[in-house]
């Protein structure tokens, strides 16, 4: 059977109530000022910025958000029998929660479901973490060594885990079939997937509502709405 990898982005997951950064309604779009929230220099030098952080993660949606039809897809596919690896941009944990196993999981970004200290490393909870928020702490501190608090995400400013990044490589180098789903391909390395599956001879298809830097490399284009087109494209496949 051919190795299908995908490549997922923001736009996989809008339908289960987690906005995008970057679309036309994007957060971004909408407060400008947010993107300093996932800063990892304001982060760490502005205590304000932490504690709207803390408030955002406790009010957002993803950890309360529940997987829509396109996960659900991909997690069907994964259990026909299929050679299949996912590679997704957010931090959301959805794909896992609809049912694909964890080990054909690769999360470029990390994941908001645990908390990282900057400082000793030591990582726990996120759950735990927002109680500790409820109950009254803005600006949570590491209970090891007294350190800040992030989630165990790739903020902007930070680097990729190199040995995540170069398995991502060699997913795409890999793949036969490479979807790109609800990514914009604007942010490096992960988007220059895309152009390393082609190269390697994939069949490469990108799914996004907005055009994407990448689509002339594209073997197929599809701009429907993720949560129809993708499952349709999966049995398409099968």
């Amino acid at each position: 059977m051919a190795m299908v990898a995908i490549l997922s982005g923001a736009g996989i997951s809008t339908d289960s109530g987690i906005p995008d950064y970057r679309g036309p309604n994007g957060l971004w779009r909408r407060d400008p000022q947010a993107e300093k929230l996932v800063s990892y220099a304001h982060y760490l030098s502005d205590p304000e910025i932490r504690r709207r952080s803390w408030r955002m993660r406790l009010d957002g949606p993803v950890l309360h958000a529940e997987p829509n039809a396109a996960h659900l897809a991909v997690a069907e596919f994964a259990r026909s029998g299929h050679t299949l690896r996912v590679i997704t941009q957010n931090v959301d944990g959805l794909h896992q929660k609809a049912g694909v196993p964890d080990r054909k999981v690769l999360e470029l970004h990390g994941t908001a479901r645990t908390v990282v200290c900057v400082g000793c490393r030591a990582r726990s909870s996120m759950a735990d973490a927002l109680e500790r928020v409820r109950a009254g702490a803005a600006d949570p501190a590491c209970t090891s060594c007294g350190g800040i608090l992030k989630s165990a995400t790739v903020m902007f400013g930070q680097s990729l885990d190199p040995v995540v990044l170069g398995e991502a490589m060699g997913i795409a180098k890999a793949s036969e079939v490479f979807i790109v789903v609800g990514s914009s391909l604007q942010v490096q390395p992960a988007a220059s997937l895309a152009r390393i599956a082609a190269e390697h001879g994939a069949r490469l298809i990108i799914m996004n509502a907005e055009p994407t830097p990448y689509d002339e490399l594209a073997d197929e284009v599809v701009t429907e709405p993720i949560g129809s087109a993708l499952p349709a494209l999966l049995r398409r496949l099968r």
